[in-house]
């Protein structure tokens, strides 16, 4: 058995990625997408008639609103490849507006719908800001299901349980990246990999946490720079992971075990936390690594965004 079909045992494996050309021969269960992955695929050339029927279709409306119809028309081919959800992310811009998040979260759902799409198969991502999580806790109330992303800090991952969210996107790679680069030439690649890798830790944390408490909140581990990241969390609820990394895991055949589990995290002392928002952005104000890496991913899915939108002025 190679490592992706093990590894599929105790995880249900997503593919990271807008490339729904690539996704059969993985056979992943759910799809994730963000700007920076549909700017990838528009610039392919298999892929620019979506950018030109989207911009065709629509033109003369708001750029917002093309935006839209091209990330639910990448959705909805996705969505004929899987059996389950895709994401689809409301504009970064967005990340500090807790009603404008609310209201692109409705519209991006009722083009889903408008084109037969159930919103059980859905999943809206949408930054963890403070009012990220509020927003997602509006629309889960509603029955709009939510992905809360770039997430990098305990206190988040907390927060999101409480606003009941569906799933949150821990960032692994990203949270290796800062320690990594913050250590500089002290960094020791061998003894901070696997149970040890900063990123996996804090993942580890986060899914002993809900286990532990009850918290529904389903954890899909993201951003892996490496297969040893994602092997170290078997067990997880669900990764997302890149093509180029799926294809590793599916021509490997070591050893692949359940790591995580939540018999094991229910045995744990673990306390009960709670943030009011005052408590919530002092504990993220805390953690510096978390902090430049929400806001860095925040600007980077702007910076993508601009640029998706130059791409429809010119189609």
């Amino acid at each position: 058995m190679n490592q992706l079909d093990a590894l599929k045992q105790f995880t249900t494996v997503v593919a990271d990625t807008g490339d729904f050309k690539q996704l059969a021969q993985f056979q992943p269960q759910d799809a994730t997408t963000n700007p920076s992955l549909i700017l990838k695929s528009v610039q392919k050339p298999e892929y620019a008639p979506l950018l030109a029927e989207a911009v065709a279709a629509h033109r003369g409306q708001p750029l917002d609103v093309v935006m839209d119809h091209l990330l639910v028309r990448f959705g909805c081919e996705i969505l004929k490849t899987i059996p389950g959800r895709v994401s689809t992310e409301v504009d970064a811009r967005l990340s500090f507006d807790t009603a404008a998040t609310v209201a692109r979260a409705r519209r991006i759902m009722a083009l889903y719908e408008a084109q037969g799409i159930p919103r059980e198969r859905v999943l809206i991502k949408i930054a963890s800001t403070w009012e990220g999580i509020q927003a997602a806790a509006e629309l889960q109330r509603e029955g709009i299901r939510c992905n809360l992303t770039l997430l990098f800090a305990f206190c988040q991952a907390v927060a999101c349980g409480q606003a009941k969210v569906q799933l949150i996107s821990p960032f692994v790679g990203r949270i290796y990246d800062w320690y990594k680069k913050s250590a500089g030439a002290t960094w020791d690649e061998t003894a901070m990999s696997g149970a040890n890798d900063p990123g996996v830790q804090s993942v580890r944390a986060i899914y002993n946490h809900y286990k532990k408490h009850g918290i529904k909140t389903e954890v899909m581990g993201a951003s892996f720079r490496n297969v040893g990241q994602i092997v170290a969390l078997a067990g997880c609820d669900l990764l997302t992971i890149s093509p180029e990394l799926l294809a590793q895991l599916a021509a490997t055949e070591a050893p692949l075990g359940q790591v995580l589990n939540a018999a094991a995290a229910h045995a744990l002392d673990l306390p009960a936390l709670r943030y009011d928002e005052a408590s919530f952005r002092l504990a993220l104000n805390e953690d510096a690594m978390a902090t430049e890496k929400l806001a860095e991913g925040i600007r980077a899915f702007c910076a993508d965004a601009v640029k998706l939108e130059e791409l429809m002025k010119k189609a």
